[in-house]
């Protein structure tokens, strides 16, 4: 395999939400690679856990409490990234919240807008921030270019009752994403997003408990299991790397076949 392949030693990335379920699963990932990690959560004993299990790797690890649905927390936080880390390499927009269950007719403005603020808003502000260095850095003649990445989910692609703040966002995720994979080619930099399927995370930890639902959900996965945080370590290390360089643009579902079926 030409150049440095998937050894990732040399760069940082910056995963918010990176402190537990996907996050956590793509960061271990990119630490196993050897790369530099920000992590950006909102609890603190989260923050702590990951800080210590990510630093068992070896390599360098910054955790902030950051909440990305507030711009200049955004701001700020990336600023003192910057300054501790030197440099930012790939942005990985995670951190999100889940839709209080509700029919549509009865989901109120202000629920709607909470979780606009965080999936839609909040990966925004961050990856405005992370394109904006990455701009900067190709026009002083860094070559190194840099990766984007987007959460969203099936829920963009596929009817998610009950779901349409959570649904709205992650399709506009997806756009985004390929809007910025275009504008950003240019400066070497590329935009793919992810979208996971029924995974085991504390947000869908309710529904993994309920016998009924989960009776209902595991039938229709034709890998007949949960997806786990660590399914999403692969992925994370391929975006990051040389070898990714002029995959952009793309979708990468992961969700053990459950769209197709």
């Amino acid at each position: 395999m030409a150049g440095k392949g998937f050894d990732l030693s040399g760069k940082v990335a910056l995963v918010t939400g990176g402190n537990g379920g996907i996050g956590l699963g793509m960061a271990e990932g990119l630490a196993q690679a050897g790369c530099g990690l920000v992590i950006w959560g909102g609890n603190p004993d989260k923050n702590a856990a990951a800080e210590k299990k990510l630093k068992a790797y070896g390599h360098r690890v910054l955790v902030q409490k950051v909440n990305v649905a507030d711009e200049a927390q955004v701001e700020a936080g990336f600023a003192e990234a910057l300054k501790q880390m030197g440099r930012i390499d790939g942005c990985f927009a995670n951190a999100g919240v889940s839709q209080k269950r509700a029919a549509f007719h009865e989901l109120s403005t202000e629920e709607w807008r909470r979780v606009l603020s965080v999936n839609l808003d909040g990966a925004f502000f961050c990856l405005r921030a992370a394109a904006r260095h990455m701009v900067e850095r190709s026009k002083n003649g860094d070559t190194a270019g840099g990766r984007l990445v987007g959460m969203a989910s099936t829920a963009s692609v596929h009817g998610a009752a009950r779901a349409q703040s959570y649904a709205a966002s992650k399709g506009a995720m997806v756009s985004i994403i390929r809007a910025l994979a275009v504008e950003m080619a240019r400066y070497g930099v590329t935009a793919n997003s992810i979208l996971p399927g029924w995974i085991e995370t504390e947000m869908t930890a309710a529904g993994v408990a309920d016998p009924k639902f989960s009776g209902n959900v595991l039938p229709r996965i034709p890998a007949r299991r949960w997806g786990q945080g660590s399914d999403f370590a692969g992925i994370a290390t391929y975006i990051m790397s040389e070898t990714s360089q002029y995959h952009t643009g793309d979708s990468f579902v992961i969700d053990g076949a459950y769209t197709i079926f």
